[in-house]
């Protein structure tokens, strides 16, 4: 008799109409498949009932967070070679999921339950597979799955919620993933460089394209550890606020204004930014935030952020993209990504945040992409958790650490195949004279950092 890893893999290639383009080794010991692909394991029966109870990525998440479903060898040659199984049938709309209630083996991953209904090779194609994963419900999501949400989005009480999920999971796991700068954004590299160097130079262009001085106030909206405003306040002279909804990134932010006695020019709050009213500022930063905010949200967020500027004030946006939808694509929130990183987070394509930006009556100055230099920092911040993983998964959970390796290398490969990207936007609140204040030649800090080398 066949071992499972065969059956697996013939079963699910009738489903798919396509081979498997990665090895299988199941439970039992036994492999089958490409010989010299990577290896996806199937540790046990669960796998099966979590993926047939949940087709698609939500099932395919679970399993690998439980534990149930890992990869040896490459795993970003595993996920590459996944996708067309995975993330690109689900953006052609061909995945559906059933319930935790009701098993929907023989939707979506399957093959779709029309195609499934009309080939009877492939519906006993999935009843074999049913028979082979055991009988019973599915296991519970693992502990790390965001809490079923009730409400509209992006309520203060909701959104405090979905930044707690994501950001307080620990001030040392995350120092082991982004290492000493503590800075959880795409960094700017250089050929040869160093994360630190990249990250550094990051928070400088930031600074220098928001035309920083002394004595200015600069608000950073989403300040994490508060990296940035301790670079402007050390650097540049400014007086600096940062704001965050996770008391753990705020609490680490302290210590490190403390320790370098800097707390009479900068602070840290816990603080939605729609709550902030002691405006006006000089200029504002929001870097990885504004994904956060929600298309419903985007314009109160633009006019909130407008109106904290004084006349002549300087905004830099930093904001991760999605490519637009065709005219008959309806944008759909990723599920793992929602269920297990960011809940409640949205992408809109770059076009669609500058004319929000501008109807909330800035003059955007400057768009820059910097979609290349995200996958080279994801890569940096896999191989740090791939360095330390036994004490990555003690400083949190298992399954936490499991999801941050998944979510990251996946999204380095997004962002090489420019699925997604992120862009820079400089803006400005310019006053009733027109007077931007800003150099006159564009890109000019590029040519300062440029003379400084």
């Amino acid at each position: 008799m066949a071992g499972a890893a065969e059956r697996i893999v013939a079963l699910a290639e009738q489903l798919l109409g396509v081979p498997l383009p990665v090895r299988v080794r199941a439970w039992d010991r036994s492999e089958a498949g490409p010989p010299d692909a990577p290896v996806l394991i199937v540790r046990s029966r669960r796998a099966l009932r979590r993926v047939l109870w949940r087709p698609g990525e939500l099932g395919l998440a679970r399993a690998w967070v439980a534990g149930d479903l890992d990869v040896e060898g490459d795993l970003y040659q595993a996920l590459d070679l996944l996708a067309g199984l995975i993330w690109e049938r689900d953006e052609q709309g061909e995945l559906t999921s059933g319930t935790d209630e009701a098993p929907a083996f023989g939707t979506g991953w399957a093959g779709g339950a029309l195609s499934l209904a009309r080939d009877p090779a492939a519906r006993r194609a999935a009843a074999e597979l049913l028979r082979l994963a055991g009988p019973g419900l599915p296991p519970p999501p693992p502990a790390e799955e965001a809490r079923r949400r009730t409400g509209l989005r992006h309520t203060l009480g909701r959104d405090r919620e979905a930044i707690s999920h994501h950001y307080d999971v620990g001030n040392d796991f995350y120092a082991l993933v982004l290492g000493p700068s503590m800075v959880y954004s795409c960094a700017y590299w250089q050929p040869d460089g160093t994360l630190e160097e990249a990250q550094r130079d990051k928070i400088d262009l930031i600074c220098r394209k928001l035309a920083l001085r002394p004595g200015e106030r600069l608000l950073d909206v989403g300040g994490g550890w508060g990296s940035l405003v301790l670079h402007a306040a050390r650097e540049y002279g400014v007086r600096a606020v940062a704001v965050t909804l996770s008391r753990e990134q705020a609490a680490h932010g302290r210590k490190r204004i403390a320790e370098e006695g800097l707390t009479d020019r900068v602070e840290i709050r816990v603080q939605d930014y729609r709550e902030i009213d002691d405006g006006p500022y000089d200029a504002v930063s929001s870097v990885g935030m504004a994904e956060h905010v929600g298309s419903a949200r985007y314009r109160e967020y633009a006019d909130d952020l407008h109106a904290l500027l004084r006349p002549g004030g300087r905004l830099l946006n930093h904001q991760i993209a999605r490519r637009p939808l065709a005219d008959e694509e309806v944008y759909a929130v990723d599920p793992f990504i929602d269920a297990y990183v960011f809940p409640d987070g949205e992408l809109a394509p770059v076009g669609r945040t500058v004319g929000l930006l501008e109807r909330a009556g800035f003059e955007v100055r400057d768009v820059e992409s910097l979609r290349e230099h995200y996958a080279l920092t994801l890569r940096a911040w896999v191989r740090n958790l791939e360095a330390d993983f036994a004490r990555a998964t003690r400083l949190t959970t298992p399954g936490r650490a499991r999801v941050w390796r998944l979510y990251m290398a996946a999204s380095a490969l997004a962002f090489e195949r420019n699925r997604i990207g992120v862009n820079q936007v400089l803006a400005v609140r310019t006053p009733e004279s027109g007077a931007s204040g800003l150099p006159l030649r564009t890109r000019r800090w590029t040519a300062d950092a440029e003379a400084r080398t």
